[in-house]
């Protein structure tokens, strides 16, 4: 009556199939040719099947043995897949990797550490897309990305955000402006300055405007846009006076003046996973990086 076959009885059908005899698919399989005899009679007996006949000496496969030996090779080529995607999985965690941050931090930060990642994984694909903190926190609740970064904080209940770095607000200046010779800037100096912020809902200009209103300033004019970079190629052209985060400000040094702003801003970058599983390998070693980078800042402050 036929029973299961077991996995070392197909393991020794398929070697003997490959090679042409016991002798090989002994050496193949690194056993003895009795061994894999003793398998192949027992695969059989238990299959109720006749696999193989001896003519002048040599196994011949049987018409069973051959569409058998067709099923056998699909499922080793599934586990031979499964051990090179295990094999991939070990070396680069999934293979790809979707990294989304404030376009602030994809000018300023995410640049040097996308790039010291994929000199430490070549291969693996990497997927950057530069969006508010809004659509940041969306997409991480969605499982969109494998992490986000903001300067902004993503508050969700669902959401765990680390802060990865502290600093205050600059100002922006073009190097020819009255207020360039300065050390620092007090709110008071940008009683009728033109101002340029960012947009309404931004923390950077919330507390800005807080300030300001506490010491009763007010600029001469004011140009709003949507990203800090614009403020910085505004302020390079001698538009007026913007106030932005320091990572961003630190790509347009050369075109600007940068001065620190009192009362000081703060400015916070934060780290957030999604909810719904643990960091993929690749996740976390991009993290150590940003952490890393970070550092590398602070210790350059002090």
């Amino acid at each position: 009556m036929p029973r299961p076959l077991n996995f070392r009885q197909i393991e020794a059908f398929r070697a003997v199939m490959q090679t042409g005899t016991t002798t090989a698919a002994a050496a193949m399989l690194h056993t003895t040719q009795p061994s894999i005899s003793r398998l192949l009679a027992q695969m059989q007996s238990a299959s109720g099947l006749k696999l193989f006949d001896i003519q002048k000496g040599r196994l011949r496969p049987t018409h069973e043995a051959r569409e058998l030996f067709q099923t056998v090779q699909r499922h080793f080529l599934g586990l031979e897949r499964i051990e090179q995607n295990v094999a991939t999985l070990r070396q680069s965690g999934t293979g790809e990797l979707r990294l989304g941050c404030t376009p602030a931090l994809g000018l300023s930060v995410m640049p040097a550490v996308v790039h010291a990642f994929l000199q430490q994984h070549p291969d693996v694909h990497v997927s950057l897309q530069t969006i508010g903190t809004p659509q940041l926190r969306e997409g991480l609740l969605h499982g969109q990305f494998d992490l986000a970064l903001s300067t902004m904080a993503m508050r969700h209940p669902q959401l765990d955000a680390t802060t990865l770095h502290r600093g205050n607000a600059v100002c922006v200046m073009h190097p020819a402006h009255p207020l360039a010779a300065r050390k620092a800037l007090h709110v008071r100096d940008l009683q009728g300055q033109v101002l340029l912020t960012l947009h309404a809902d931004d923390e950077i200009y919330l507390q800005l405007q807080d300030t300001m209103q506490q010491h009763g300033i007010a600029a001469a004019s004011t140009v709003e846009t949507t990203y800090s970079a614009t403020i910085c190629m505004l302020a390079a052209q001698g538009t007026g006076v913007g106030v932005v985060n320091p990572y961003v400000a630190a790509v347009f040094a050369p075109q600007l003046r940068t001065v620190p702003l009192q009362p000081r801003c703060p400015v916070e970058v934060v780290l957030a996973f999604p909810p719904q599983s643990a960091p993929s390998a690749m996740a976390e070693r991009f993290a150590a990086l940003l952490q890393a980078h970070f550092a590398a800042l602070r210790g350059a402050a002090g």
